[in-house]
């Protein structure tokens, strides 16, 4: 009798976020079956055909790749009828933001941790946008049998908003491992450290291929820990805590562990905590839904403009002491609390008593140097005290790039999220662990590589 053999293949789409970083979204195809790993928003071009607020029901698909805004998936419509599983990494908006625009066209499932799901419902909620998509929740470390041949794993590991995972592809040929954003931190503020013995039994296991995050890879360093970073806002909040000193904290509002620290410093110095801004309560509400944080027992959230004008100016009457403000506007966005405060459009008093803790870095894009810079300006004429990169990253750097793929051993490596230089570094980390052209890809979008 004849046996038929049939040669499985696995091929790699990398949709987007190759050239740029941002628009996140990678298609994995082993033979029949696919699996969406991201499927992010480009910020800048985001912002520029949509304000906060807006209608974003009247945003379609097309109008949005058109603008660059979201990933081009036409690159893969011939994969469209095999798409099996859509899984983000986490909850930030250049991994998950697309979701809402690009998923319905797919017959299958959203799987993400528990955080990145809640994240993800309040954005279509407050959207008012339709998903056809069963959105399913799976615990970090979790595994989802996704067909016969491909199973799921949600690998913990650290990053700046909670509930990060590497995702793990089990396939016939090996595990493809998509670890896209990460950090190696052993001592975080919020959740559990890196499943570090996970990693390893997978590198024992055998990986076929694993992106690695290349945001930071060419800093010759260990990124610090996010106890490091709430260190330094001790030493920048403890100083300015003086009679009749305003002080305001910026930071990204995905950030829950950083938040955490900040309203926990502010119970220590006596202060009532207020945070500002419609973006923070999306992303606290969402971590206090599934309690993972109780915020709302500790601070004052405030969510509309309206309002938000209104304790303003309550804070002026009441004194400034008594109060830490917390708000949107770390990258200087025209639309954020900070800057309606810095342009007058918010009355609220600034003088040479204040301090201004910016609690991050300076996304490097041409909008975000120039609305820093005009924001920084404003602030600058009310002689406040500004305190910038206040800061550690959630991107690892090039020591725990090697560490990963010591640990994960894998076949080929993929460098991704990141500027060319950035993936050259990986490039040159990986031939230093004895890796050559052929196991080490620099993919550009839309590119597939085929593995098996």
């Amino acid at each position: 009798m004849a046996v038929l053999l049939v040669k499985m293949t696995v091929e790699i789409c990398t949709v987007s976020g190759f050239d740029e970083v941002g628009r996140n979204m990678v298609a994995v195809r082993v033979d029949d079956e696919v699996i969406i790993c991201d499927m992010g928003l480009h910020l800048e071009n985001y912002i520029k055909v949509t304000d906060e607020g807006e209608d974003v029901v009247r945003l379609n698909r097309e109008v949005l790749i058109k603008a660059r805004a979201v990933p081009d998936d036409g690159l893969i419509k011939d994969w469209r009828g095999k798409v099996k599983a859509i899984i983000p990494s986490h909850a930030h908006l250049d991994h998950l933001g697309a979701i809402p625009y690009l998923a319905h066209h797919y017959d299958a499932p959203v799987i993400g941790t528990p955080y990145t799901i809640q994240v993800l419902k309040h954005i279509i909620s407050d959207g008012g946008i339709q998903v056809k998509n069963r959105l399913r929740a799976v615990d970090l470390n979790g595994k989802v049998s996704i067909s016969k041949n491909l199973q799921v794993e949600l690998v913990n590991i650290t990053h700046s908003t909670p509930h990060t995972v590497m995702v793990v592809i089990h396939t016939p040929h090996g595990a493809v491992v998509y670890a896209n954003d990460f950090k190696l931190d052993d001592n975080p503020t919020l959740g559990k450290p890196p499943n570090y013995d996970r990693i390893k039994e997978l590198g024992k296991e055998g990986v076929l291929a694993a992106f690695v995050d290349s945001t930071n890879a060419s800093i010759d360093a260990k990124t610090p820990s996010e106890k490091v970073a709430k260190d330094m806002l001790a030493d920048v909040l403890l100083s300015q805590n003086h009679d009749g000193r305003g002080l305001i904290v910026t930071t990204f509002s995905s950030h829950i562990a950083r938040l955490k620290s900040i309203i926990e410093l502010g119970q220590k110095m006596g202060r009532k905590v207020v945070i500002l801004g419609r973006s923070m309560s999306k992303y606290i509400t969402a971590a206090e839904e599934l309690k993972m944080v109780d915020f709302s027992g500790k601070a004052e959230l405030v969510r509309f403009s309206a309002k938000v004008g209104n304790k303003l100016r309550q804070i002026d009457r009441d004194g400034k002491e008594h109060y830490l403000i917390i708000c949107t506007g770390h990258q200087g966005e025209p639309k954020s609390v900070l800057s309606k405060i810095a342009s007058g459009l918010l009355h609220f008093s600034l003088g040479p008593k204040d301090s201004i803790v910016f609690s991050c870095r300076v996304i490097p894009t041409p909008t975000n140097r120039k609305n820093r810079e005009r924001l920084e300006s404003l602030l600058r004429r009310t002689n406040v005290r500004i305190f910038r990169d206040v800061h550690q990253s959630g991107h690892a750097s090039g020591q725990d790039v090697r560490y990963l793929i010591e640990m994960l051993r894998p076949r080929h490596v993929i460098p991704s999220h990141g500027e060319r230089k950035s993936k050259e570094a990986v490039k040159h980390m990986a031939a230093s662990l004895g890796y050559d052209g052929r196991n080490v890809h620099m993919a550009r979008d839309g590119q597939r590589i085929s593995l098996a």
